[in-house]
């Protein structure tokens, strides 16, 4: 069995060619990639659905927007909060996933985490892929590997954030970002 190298805590920006509707300009940050195969959430898809109608006590603490986002078509009854801890210790209910960027006990109070916390983000749902599934697509040229940082997280403007990734890379990719939405209007 070959070695994988591990992507977690990096994100996937969705080329424009990716025909998957589900991943339409998507990002997203992937929270385990290992030889069983890879998970991570939709960042930028935010949905009507506010954070206080499902989890009442996480709601003061979610960034703005404060509503739930879709983390992907996969467990859509399933809820993971993603946090940002500055510092090097993080409180207990928070589990690192890569740098300040980590995973929260949605079963922990909040009271316990709220002094740690810089952003909170809910996500109803995930995105999977099986063993060696991610790389097959990562080879296609349907995703776009980039590193991530603690802003993307609670990103202002969720439906912004797909330009606003690629504008920071360097060289060719930094050009995808005025990619447009319907290339047959050119």
């Amino acid at each position: 069995m070959t070695e994988v190298s591990s992507l977690t805590g990096r994100l996937l920006v969705a080329a424009p060619a990716l025909a998957d509707p589900n991943f339409d300009r998507a990002v997203v940050l992937l929270l385990d990639h290992d030889e069983q195969g890879s998970l991570g959430v939709v960042l930028n898809r935010p949905t009507p659905v506010g954070v206080g109608d499902v989890l009442l006590p996480w709601a003061p603490l979610a960034g703005d927007p404060g509503v739930v986002f879709q983390g992907g078509p996969v467990g859509l009854d399933s809820a993971l909060g993603v946090a940002v801890v500055p510092g090097e210790e993080g409180p207990p209910g928070w589990r690192r996933v890569r740098g300040a960027i980590g995973l929260v006990d949605l079963e922990a109070p909040p009271e316990l985490l709220a002094p740690a916390l810089g952003s909170l983000r809910i996500f109803a749902g995930y995105a999977g892929w099986g063993p060696g599934q991610l790389e097959e697509e990562l080879g296609t040229g349907a995703w776009y590997l980039v590193d991530c940082e603690p802003g993307d997280v609670a990103f202002p403007d969720p439906r912004r954030l797909w330009r606003a990734v690629l504008r920071r890379q360097r060289g060719a990719l930094a050009m995808v970002a005025t990619y447009p939405d319907d290339p047959s209007l050119n």
